[in-house]
Formats: C-alpha cells, structure tokens, sequence
C-alpha cells in the first residue's frame, strides 16, 4: 500500500515538472504572441484613458496658445497705439508749421500795400518790413519787444509796428544796427489817442500792461462792450475792443477797460512800418 502512493506521488510530480517544461516552451516559443496579446489587451482597457489625456494635453496647449497669443495682441496693440500718437502730434506739428508757412508766404508776397500812413506822413505808401520777436513780455521788462530787425535794415525810432492781422501793437522806441526795442501801446503808463468807433469821438487810452487799457469818459459817452478803440486815419486799426465798464452812480465819470484783439504771446513775427 505505501509503495503504491509513493509511486502515485512520483507520478504527481513527474506531471507536474512536464506540465512547468511544457508552459516554459509555449511561453519561448510564442513569447511574441502572448505579449502582443497582453499589450492589445492592455491598450484596449486603458485606451479611453489615454484618449482622454490627449484631449486635455489637447485642450492645456491650446489655453496655452491662447493666453500667449492675447499677450501678444495687447502689446502689439499698446505699440500700435504709441505710433499712432506720435503720428498725430507729427501731424498736428506738420500742420502747425504748415499754418505757419502759408501766413509767412502771404506776408513775403506783400508789394508795398496801402496801408495809409499816421496823420502828417502824406498819403503815401509805406514799405512793410518782417521781424523775428526775439523777446517778448516776461521774457523782457514791460510791455517790450525785442525784434530783429534794426538800423542796418532801415528801422527809425517812432516806426508803428503791427501784429499780423494788421493790429497795431506798438511803436519803435530804442535802435541798434540789427534790432530793436519795441513799446506797445499797452505798456504800463503809456498814453495815446484813439477813436471810439461806435461815438467816433477822441479820447485817450492808457496801458496797464499785459495787452490791457483803460479809458475815463463822462457817463453820457459810456459805450458798450465789445465796441472797438482805432488809430486817427483814413483806414481802420483796431488798438483794443472794450472788456468791461466800471462806474458809480455818484461819479460823472466812468472807467472803461479795454483788451488788445490779440495776444502778443501767441506772435512770433510783426511787421514794422516806415513813417
């Protein structure tokens, strides 16, 4: 009886060291196969899953993409915008000088215009001449211009000097070889006559400075704002439009202040007059 289940138990183990061999010679031999079946398995299970990774790789470079591409149009677009305002302060430059150009063209083409000279200077007609203001009003003392223009280019002391637009400013009133000092009318003190247009009476006007007059008449002439003050002549040269009215019901008189029509500040060019 032993030896029957010893040789059964040999038996056992003989199949089953046949059964290892037979596993291990499938598995040399069709090594190829079985692992290809193992990887289309594993591809089949986990494919969707790596489909998925794909889509959202997918989806992170084109978020990626996107936010570079947005950075870029804002700079392009910042830099755009810079261009553009440097263009339009070329042009509005290019346009101011063009301005400029046209007013100068207009004046340099001038042959010896009519302008009737001041009383006692005969009818005749007057050469203009174009000045460079080479100082003006807080840049010199007063109501005074330096121009220049001078002795040598035939300037007199007392020669009227007008604003561009015909407006007279002022007068010569000091002379050296290449420039000249001008006075304006509106200078602290300065007195003169004038017309009141709207009455066409004398009167005397005296500057306050900085392109300001005033004037004292009786109440019965009292004008009215924006009536104008000219030169004595045949032709009309607006010295200063009337601003505002100060009066008292007890005085006969009132003050009236006046404004030059325009601003020397803004002139880079006069032209002066020979009496």
């Amino acid at each position: 009886m032993s030896y029957l289940l010893d040789k059964k138990t040999q038996r056992k183990k003989f199949l089953n060291i046949f059964l290892i061999c037979i596993f291990f010679i499938i598995l040399f031999f069709f090594r190829l196969a079985i692992f290809n079946g193992f990887s289309y398995v594993i591809h089949k299970v986990f494919r969707p899953v790596l489909a998925l990774g794909a889509i959202v790789g997918d989806k992170f470079k084109s978020l990626d993409s996107f936010l570079v591409s947005k950075n870029s149009l804002y700079l392009q677009n910042e830099d755009l915008k810079n261009k553009l305002a440097e263009n339009n302060t070329r042009i509005s430059n290019y346009n101011s000088l063009l301005a400029e150009n046209t007013s100068l063209k207009e004046i340099l083409n001038r042959k010896n215009p009519a302008r009737p000279p001041l009383s006692g200077a005969g009818g005749e007609k007057n050469n203009l001449t174009l000045a460079t203001i080479l100082s003006k009003p807080n840049q010199s003392l007063y109501d005074v211009l330096v121009i220049d223009i001078g002795a040598k280019d035939g300037v007199k002391i007392g020669d009227l000097v007008f604003a561009l637009g015909d407006v007279p400013i002022g007068r010569v009133s000091f002379i050296y070889n290449d420039s000249a000092k001008v006075t304006l009318f509106s200078n602290p003190g300065e007195k003169m006559q004038v017309v009141l247009s709207s009455r066409n009476i004398f009167m005397e006007i005296i500057g306050r400075g900085g392109g300001n007059f005033e004037m004292i008449m009786p109440t019965d002439f009292t004008p009215q704002k924006g009536d104008e003050v000219v030169l004595p002549g045949i032709n009309v040269y607006i010295v200063g439009v009337v601003e505002s009215i100060i009066s008292d019901p007890r005085d006969s008189f009132v003050k009236v202040l006046l404004v030059s029509p325009v601003n020397i500040q803004e002139q880079k060019f006069v032209q002066v007059q020979a009496r």
